[in-house]
């Protein structure tokens, strides 16, 4: 493992030439040379929490870290990577997702207490098991993660935050893989961190992070992280299909308010919906497209900036085909 700081490497979008046949579809890796799960056309719709969108064209699930850094290897490169965590702030839109999706299942799950108030986290981790094993061994600080729906490493590649905090708060440093194989160590000030924003490169996967906290009282971190839950529960449409917040907070702003007072609470297209709970959020009340949220969107957008003249920026990834 190196911990130099890398010279990103950009993705190209063509076939890896040594590419198996499988049924007639082109593998992105020869047969046999993988230990995980890797599906041709897989659904992502049952992965996300809008429910929609298209196949990617392959989902590797890999079995442990020598697994997908082999498979990141093979590829070189060759085709466009994309990490799925919990799907949460995510419209995968309705022609799928090219090239090769990496979703890091248990073997990436792990949380371990370092010593000095230190996790080591795994990057399919969620954030709610991050926090509760932080509360039970007196660290606190990191109480802020129960409140955001995602994995570790979806947090550090967005600077994830919530409640006044944010990972550049907490974050020492993380072990990524880069699209050609190779693992790096990156301390956070190599990240670049602002608003909802990384340095990391398109097709990096993070597979583990160091969080900081300090030492705190059990009970103490526990009632923050209920306190918080609660907050969520009653501000927040939970119990929908949803994507979490749409629009990043403009500086000095809220981004609910002035959607909000752009008459856009409970704005419809098709089956998407603004949510009457919270105008930040939209949702799917059932039978929407990922066209129906996207556009949607981009119409509360406009109609924004028409009133206030602040063009919102989107805070949920949308990537794929339209």
């Amino acid at each position: 493992m190196s911990d130099r700081a890398p010279d990103w490497p950009e993705p190209d979008t063509g076939m890896a030439p040594d590419c198996a046949v499988e049924g007639g579809v082109s593998a992105p890796v020869p047969a046999g040379s993988v230990r995980g799960s890797l599906t041709a056309q897989a659904p992502l719709a049952k992965l996300v929490w809008f429910k929609t969108g298209g196949p990617a064209d392959w989902l590797f699930e890999p079995a442990d870290l020598d697994d997908l850094r082999e498979f990141l290897g093979r590829l070189g490169g060759e085709l466009p990577v994309m990490a799925l965590g919990l799907g949460s702030n995510l419209i995968v839109r309705d022609g799928g997702v090219p090239g090769v999706v990496v979703r890091l299942g248990k073997p990436f799950a792990g949380v371990a207490e370092e010593g000095d108030s230190i996790l080591r986290c795994g990057g399919g981790a969620s954030g709610i098991l991050v926090s509760s094993t932080a509360r039970d061994a007196g660290i606190a600080g990191l109480e802020f993660l129960r409140g955001i729906p995602g994995t570790v490493g979806g947090f550090v590649r967005m600077n994830g935050g919530a409640y006044g905090r944010e990972v550049a708060d907490i974050l020492l440093d993380c072990d990524v893989i880069l699209p050609g194989g190779e693992l790096v160590r990156l301390p956070v000030a190599d990240l670049r961190y602002s608003y909802r924003h990384s340095a990391l490169p398109e097709g990096a996967v993070v597979v583990s992070a160091r969080l900081q906290g300090v030492p705190g009282d059990p009970a103490a971190i526990g009632a923050e992280m209920d306190r918080i839950a609660q907050a969520r529960e009653d501000s927040q449409p939970l119990r929908t299909k949803t994507g979490g917040s749409t629009f990043k907070n403009p500086d000095g702003d809220k981004a609910w308010r002035l959607v909000d007072a752009a008459g856009c609470r409970g704005l419809r297209m098709g089956g998407a919906q603004v949510s009457e709970k919270h105008a930040n959020f939209l949702i799917n009340t059932g039978d929407a497209t990922s066209a129906d949220i996207e556009g949607l969107g981009e119409e509360v957008r406009r109609r924004v900036y028409a009133d206030s003249a602040i063009m919102l920026e989107w805070e949920i990834q949308r990537v794929g085909r339209p």
